[in-house]
């Protein structure tokens, strides 16, 4: 196999063009989601549940968002779940509220109270309620961008309030959260931000607290966004640009260390928009021309497998429900090519290892191209439910998953090709789940760098001598990027490869390392990274 970046399948490897950002305006929407936060917030903090043996906590791959479910419901919770929704909605029609209203304050009240991923329960609402058209994307606008703005939100409302934030019943403090962004972020008018408010409030049983809502509703109303951005950001110049663009400051500085000051307000403000679906053409079952002629979108501009789908559900297109083509950023699709892409010393045997595995995405493109090649794919992920996942989504591609810890997964050394798609903080994926932002903590990152190490170490262990390893993360983190090649480079005798030459020509600002840095801002993926590394010869 030689390297470069070509095509081993019918769908062709030219650059395509370029995808349009962002999702546009829906029912009043107008400057979205640009607001700001503060790592120390009134409200309170959320930290992702994570198993230490687990190897996810947060991942970019596809666009479906993590499959890790906390406080995932049983049948009857589940029942329980649609009786209060249906309880909710029944409240809010007879306290004069539109139904989008409702099912947004409901998404903002599982996502805080159980924590919920927005992104996985708001579009079961939307088809339980039957709604769609311009009522749809009216509730995904006040849901996503108030749980994106929450920082911004959570600050005005404690300026505005004579209790702490702690002290607000759940129920008032959500409906309080839409009606500030509604009046700081989008077309809806000031009297109705305050009205509708007030009535949600009644709608969730708290009558008693209509009075404390719409004062300060109307005390918000008294100044505008930029007013009370200037009113409450820091001075410091990080500080203030985390703030301003919704975000903790430790993520800011975090992204500040690779993009540098001048280019940090772009990638924080691409942090806030809604992306464009992208979907991946399964090589040797359909050409990303040929899906894209059928579902009437724009092929990609990078990898020759993608396909931008700017509206609509994927799961109603024919070639998803055909397992076809499926969802999956294309920053994800780079990186699985660029495992088999890359050349290797001697005869490549075929034997090709996906070492963290679920959801399966990364898994599955190998595997198609694995068939092409007459190469088989071994699948680990130390998740049963997750390795179901990978079952489900590689079908029948010659892919093998194995439940067990890649650390020590017990396969038999030599692989020709290994790809180390670490577990990662997922700082590179935020703006796929709006709420992960105020979720995440810097303390967890020391954790998640020594399970990073130690898988890395076991891929290159798992590595015969000539083969190419591919590690991978979905966050722009030194700390989970170059500080984890670097050590392995220094400590485990790994060479570092040029990992630009796994990328199309097209794809270009990837960084001054060796490895490969994209950007939603720069590019139109996720903050994936990627470095090619070799065992020494001995």
């Amino acid at each position: 196999m030689s390297g470069g970046f070509r095509s081993r399948s019918k769908s062709g490897d030219k650059p395509k063009n370029k995808p349009t950002q962002g999702a546009g305006q829906s029912r009043g929407a107008h400057n979205r989601g640009q607001g700001g936060g503060r790592n120390s917030r009134g409200g309170k903090n959320f930290r992702d549940n994570r198993d230490n043996r687990g190897h996810r906590q947060g991942r970019g791959d596809a666009n479906a968002g993590s499959s890790r479910r906390p406080g995932r419901a049983n049948s009857g919770q589940r029942l329980n779940e649609r009786a209060q929704a249906a309880s909710l909605a029944q409240a809010a029609k007879q306290a004069g509220l539109d139904l989008p209203r409702a099912v947004a304050l409901e998404t903002l009240q599982r996502v805080h109270q159980e924590g919920a991923f927005a992104n996985l329960i708001l579009p079961r609402a939307l088809r339980e309620h039957n709604l769609s058209g311009r009522d749809a994307a009216f509730a995904t606008e006040i849901a996503y961008g108030t749980l994106r703005a929450e920082g911004v939100v959570d600050a005005v409302i404690a300026r505005c309030s004579s209790r702490e934030l702690s002290a607000i019943a759940p129920a008032v403090l959500d409906a309080l959260r839409m009606g500030v962004y509604q009046v700081l972020y989008t077309r809806v008018e000031d009297h109705a931000a305050v009205d509708t408010t007030v009535r949600l409030v009644e709608a969730a049983g708290k009558t008693k607290a209509k009075g404390f809502a719409n004062g300060i509703m109307r005390s918000v109303t008294r100044r505008g966004r930029e007013d009370w951005i200037n009113l409450l950001a820091p001075d410091d110049e990080v500080a203030r640009l985390a703030f301003e663009h919704a975000h903790p400051e430790w993520i800011a500085r975090s992204f500040a260390c690779v993009v540098g000051r001048e280019e940090l307000p772009a990638a924080l403000a691409a942090d806030s928009e809604r992306p464009v679906v992208h979907l991946v053409a399964r090589p040797g079952e359909i050409t990303a021309e040929e899906l894209a002629l059928m579902t009437g979108c724009e092929q990609g501009r990078y990898s020759p497998y993608a396909v931008y789908l700017e509206h609509g559900d994927p799961a109603d297109l024919e070639p998803v429900k055909e397992r076809m083509a499926a969802v999956q950023d294309e920053g994800s699709q780079l990186i699985a090519r660029a495992v088999v892409e890359a050349e290797v010393s001697g005869e490549d045997h075929g034997r090709w290892l996906d070492l963290c595995a679920g959801p399966g995405g990364k898994a599955a493109l190998m595997g198609a191209l694995a068939r092409i090649e007459g190469a088989k794919v071994d699948a680990v992920e130390v998740s049963e439910h997750r390795a179901k996942l990978i079952d489900r989504t590689a079908g029948d591609l010659p892919v093998r998953v194995h439940v067990a810890d890649g650390r020590d997964p017990g396969l038999e050394p030599g692989y020709d090709r290994v790809l180390v798609d670490a577990p990662c903080s997922g700082l590179g994926a935020l703006r796929r789940r709006p709420e992960a932002r105020w979720r995440k903590e810097e303390a967890d990152l020391a954790e998640l760098s020594r399970l990073q190490f130690e898988l890395l170490r076991s891929g290159l262990e798992l590595l015969r001598p000539g083969g190419i390893l591919i590690y991978s993360t979905c966050s722009p983190d030194l700390r989970e990027t170059r500080s984890i090649v670097d050590k392995a480079v220094a400590q485990l005798g790994a060479v570092e490869e040029d990992a630009h030459a796994l990328l199309p020509e097209a794809m270009t600002d990837v960084g001054e390392e060796k490895s490969v840095q994209m950007w939603p801002h720069r590019h139109g993926t996720d903050a994936m990274f990627f470095a090619a590394l070799r065992r020494k010869d001995t």
